[in-house]
């Protein structure tokens, strides 16, 4: 009981967030009302989250991650990485091995915030 069971998204344009992630992961999103924050439930086929308006200014850019950075995993790591390029993610670091257990890398979403990829193999080196 003591892994991550749920994750939040902070957004400038929620709807561009909304459309990013859905594109890449095939997330679904519903709006909740009567918050005092701009608020939408993300159902994963893993760990559900949660997607908000940022109350407040992000980082300036190269400043490092102010937060506790999630990785997602894929069956296709590249084909994944494509996605988030051509939905306006950005490269934060390439693609590596952790030997004998993934491929991993880590990018920025449309809305500044840091995420990662890994694809499981016991193979990689």
């Amino acid at each position: 009981m003591n892994g991550p069971s749920y994750f939040e998204i902070q957004a400038d344009d929620t709807n561009r967030a909304i459309h990013f992630y859905k594109e890449i992961f095939g997330w679904n999103f519903a709006k909740v009302e009567g918050l005092p924050v701009e608020y939408w439930r993300i159902e994963t086929t893993g760990s559900p989250g949660g997607l908000l308006k940022r109350p407040v200014p992000s980082p300036p850019p190269q400043s490092g991650t102010n937060a506790f950075v999630c990785s997602m995993e894929v069956s296709d790591f590249e084909s994944t990485a494509h996605k988030v390029i051509a939905l306006g993610g950005k490269i934060a670091l390439p693609k590596f091995a952790v030997p004998g257990v993934c491929w991993q890398g880590y990018f920025i979403d449309t809305e500044g915030n840091t995420f990662g990829l890994f694809q499981p193999d016991p193979g990689a080196k």
